[in-house]
């Protein structure tokens, strides 16, 4: 493979008269000097007003270096110090050059050219306008006799230095582990999201669109999410949060976008308008399912444009934010009911991540109750903790089948809140445990769980013994059955497609033996 550098002459320091130039070093010269890199090819660029000094620079390079080709470049800069034209004529430098770095390996020499070109360098080899490395000479050292100095390449990909990487790591660790309000979660799907979604927000400005039940925790993570960019210097504005829900009628356009004063009966006074509030920073519209679609029409031009049209006024207003929705909503069901924009969503829908509900991470039950004892610590001044016998109770029941946790990690908290006010001591005993099950118990007896079939017909022991994955089919399949007259109906309607292909279907058989796997029988279910 070639090694081709791509370097700027040296107009002081590339320079030299006669024979005496042998005795300076010259970083061009240099760079094909080297004992141990050969430069196959240097594409050297220069002003027309130095093209004599061009010249003796090739031809000194052909004297030590026969092997090398130089190429030259002619870039005119009217200010070698202004970096809008210094960086815009190298960009076209090498957005018209012809990289082929399945054949090469280029160069970009940080040596020579103003501070302006040697930053410029920098910026087009870290972004991948040129797919290379840096490198920089150094004259020698003291008095060595030897003109050619040292040489030092920089790889930008930093993965490769092992301090460096392990630094990212451990700040990806950190950064993963902010967002989850230090919680130690298990679940390993929850596990995964976040840690993309720490690197999405961190190195996008891209809306985020977090979907999942109430309470599932999405404005929480929106507010981590805010919080970590805020620390990282990334935003400089507030944490403007709106419930979407909220917004009826002729208020909501004045409260998203504001009002100039007389715009309607009322408007006594100009009005900023939650989405300037979110100028630098970051705005969080929550159940933005719920907007009317004129606002969603103006929230769309707001994301796409960062532009949009106070009430009355004639006048843009420009807000550069990020943007974080949520919705408990299923909007592609919103979008054929005609109550959601799908120019909206496909602007929304870039990246966008489910929160799972609280009795789908079971396994995170234990390190949440731990985060909302300790929350109440802090807010109440008073240390609070379980008795052994009390916390064995509290998360038998907290992760079986029977705790449907209908408002996630809100009844979650609100339960930890409630045993730990009652507790005598700072101690929160089994009965305390006892009462406080009993009262869950009552307050979702008129709630249906997700799986509501599945749950009556299995019990909660056996429900808790059938993966996740396959609850959504095998409680489809029951509902099915039991508005069904028969087997027979029942088995016609869920193989209604690889029924057609069978010679000869015996569809209730085929489910008799899908229900006998799960120990149910048609009896059971009909009846």
């Amino acid at each position: 493979m070639k090694t081709v550098a791509i370097s700027v002459l040296g107009t002081q320091i590339d320079a030299g008269k006669n024979a005496d130039r042998w005795n300076r070093w010259r970083p061009n010269v240099a760079l094909c000097q080297q004992d141990d890199l050969i430069i196959d090819r240097l594409e050297l660029i220069h002003d027309r007003r130095y093209s004599t000094l061009a010249k003796v620079v090739t031809e000194d390079i052909a004297s030590v270096s026969a092997e090398t080709e130089v190429v030259s470049h002619v870039i005119d800069f009217r200010n070698p110090w202004d970096f809008e034209e210094v960086y815009s004529a190298l960009r076209d430098f090498a957005d018209a050059y012809d990289f082929r770095p399945d054949e090469e390996t280029y160069l970009s020499n940080l040596t020579t050219g103003t501070h302006v070109t040697q930053i410029c360098w920098f910026l087009l080899t870290e972004a991948h306008y040129i797919p290379g490395k840096l490198i920089q000479l150094s004259p020698p050292r003291g008095r060595a006799s030897d003109v050619k100095g040292e040489y030092q390449i920089i790889d930008l990909d930093l993965s490769k230095y092992d301090e460096i990487a392990s630094r990212f790591a451990a700040e990806r660790v950190e950064g993963t582990n902010f967002l989850k309000s230090g919680i130690v979660t298990r679940n390993h799907d929850f596990n995964k999201m976040i840690d993309q979604i720490e690197k999405v927000v961190i190195r996008s400005d891209a809306p985020v669109l977090l979907l999942g039940p109430t309470g599932a925790g999405k404005s929480q993570l929106a507010r981590r999410i805010f919080e970590l960019k805020k620390a990282r210097h990334q935003i400089d504005g507030d944490f403007v949060e709106v419930n979407c829900a909220t917004l009826k009628g002729d208020n909501a356009m004045s409260a998203l976008f504001g009002h100039k004063r007389g715009a309607f009966t009322g408007a006594v006074a100009d009005r900023k308008g939650l989405l300037r509030s979110a100028d630098k920073g970051l705005l969080f519209l929550d159940e933005i399912g719920e907007l009317g679609l004129d606002e969603q029409a103006m929230i769309l031009r707001a994301i796409e444009d960062k532009r949009f049209l106070p009430v009355g006024s004639d006048k843009d207003i420009s807000s550069e934010f990020q943007l974080i929705a949520g919705t408990n909503r299923n909007l592609r069901e919103a979008i054929r009911a005609g109550t959601f924009r799908e120019d909206l969503l496909a602007r929304l829908d870039l990246w966008t991540y489910e929160l799972p509900g609280l009795r789908d991470r079971r396994e995170d039950i234990a390190p949440n109750i731990e985060f909302e004892v300790e929350r109440y610590t802090r807010q109440s001044g008073n240390k609070i903790g379980f008795n052994q016998s009390a916390i064995k109770a509290y998360l038998q029941f907290a992760e079986s089948g029977e705790a449907l946790w209908a408002g996630n990690f809100r009844d979650l908290g609100a339960s930890i809140t409630r045993m730990a006010t009652l507790s005598d001591g700072g101690r929160i005993t089994e009965d305390v445990v006892q009462m406080e099950i009993a009262r869950l118990r009552r307050a979702w007896a008129g709630s249906e769980p997700e799986f509501s079939v599945l749950a009556k017909l299995l019990g909660p022991e056996k429900l808790n013994e059938v993966d996740p994955f396959d609850r959504p089919q095998l409680d489809y399949v029951l509902q099915i059955c039991r508005r069904s007259p028969s087997l027979s109906a029942a088995g016609r309607e869920l193989y209604a497609v690889s029924r057609l292909t069978k010679s000869s279907s015996n569809d209730a058989d085929r489910l008799k033996k899908y229900l006998s796997k799960w120990g149910l029988i048609w009896a059971d279910i009909a009846g």
